[in-house]
């Protein structure tokens, strides 16, 4: 049943006239007779008693049309609705990142974005980066911003910084007032961490291992701002990535910007290939690669 012939039949009904309605919809009389007969026939049912002056609907008639308008008046919001989603008018977007990340992400990217497309919906879940990838696999996020992620050929991968962790000591440490600090020379210190699951957590522990020694752990967080503040109190040496460190307030604190060897800090955005790709993602894709900095 084509929705063009029941717009026909509606238009019929509202002239109670073939002619008239044959002449609105630019199409012969006859043509359009044999449109309503064809669907009378289709349901059944007469919808129209032809036998006065005037064409009127039979009660089978006015309950078909009571249908009809209302099927019309959904095909048109479904026409609506698909071209406010191309149009990006409206649509949401699921993103897993860790916390670290999206004190970064944030304000980079999904704030001047929701500028530009104010109907977009985001819904931020803060996993951790382990976590984030197989959820963008299983399809229960759309996108996942993480740290140097695992190689998949399902998964896209669009870098979107490169950068490095900072480390960060009490103001009185004697490395202090150093522009670059040798990891082995930290080998004695109790390290301050970010919790198991964090990407920057391993990286770190990598870039120690490398520089010939295993750190003791005093104490660990998955939120900077306390890591920093058991930095200040004295409790030992941390280490933060570089976009945060421009948040970091307390003056007891120093930040030396640079390792050897260096912990890098670089972030991935994913998302999963063989899945269906909205509209409102493909922008917000390449509305990130404007905003890269690699």
């Amino acid at each position: 049943m084509d929705v063009r012939n029941l717009a026909s039949v509606l238009e019929v009904a509202k002239q109670q006239n073939f002619t008239k309605a044959a002449e609105i919809l630019h199409m012969t009389q006859p043509t359009l007779s044999k449109l309503v007969k064809s669907m009378e026939d289709e349901l059944g049912v007469t919808l129209f008693d032809r036998s006065g002056k005037t064409v009127k609907l039979t009660d089978s008639g006015i309950a078909a049309i009571q249908r009809m308008q209302v099927i019309i008046q959904s095909v048109n919001d479904l026409y609506t609705t698909l071209d406010d989603v191309s149009q990006l008018k409206t649509g949401t977007i699921r993103i897993g990142l860790p916390p670290v990340i999206s004190t970064v992400f944030f304000p980079r990217v999904i704030a001047p974005f929701q500028r530009k497309y104010p109907a977009i919906q985001f819904v931020m879940i803060e996993e951790g980066a382990k976590t984030v990838e197989q959820r963008v696999l299983d399809g229960s996020i759309d996108m996942g911003v993480v740290i140097s992620p695992d190689e998949d050929s399902s998964l896209g991968r669009l870098p979107f910084i490169r950068q490095h962790v900072s480390l960060v000591l009490h103001r009185a440490h004697p490395l202090a007032e150093r522009e670059t600090v040798s990891l082995a020379d930290l080998s004695r210190e109790p390290f301050l961490l970010f919790a198991k699951g964090f990407a920057v957590r391993h990286h770190v522990l990598d870039a120690c291992h490398s520089a010939g020694f295993h750190p003791a752990i005093a104490h660990e967080s998955s939120q900077w701002d306390l890591l920093v503040e058991m930095v200040a109190g004295g409790l030992g040496v941390s280490f933060i990535p570089e976009p945060i460190t421009s948040k970091i307030a307390n003056p007891d604190v120093r930040v030396i910007p640079k390792t050897s060897p260096g912990v890098p800090w670089n972030l991935y955005v994913l998302w999963n290939k063989e899945r269906y790709i909205s509209y409102a993602m493909r922008e917000l894709l390449e509305f990130i690669g404007e905003k890269a900095e690699v």
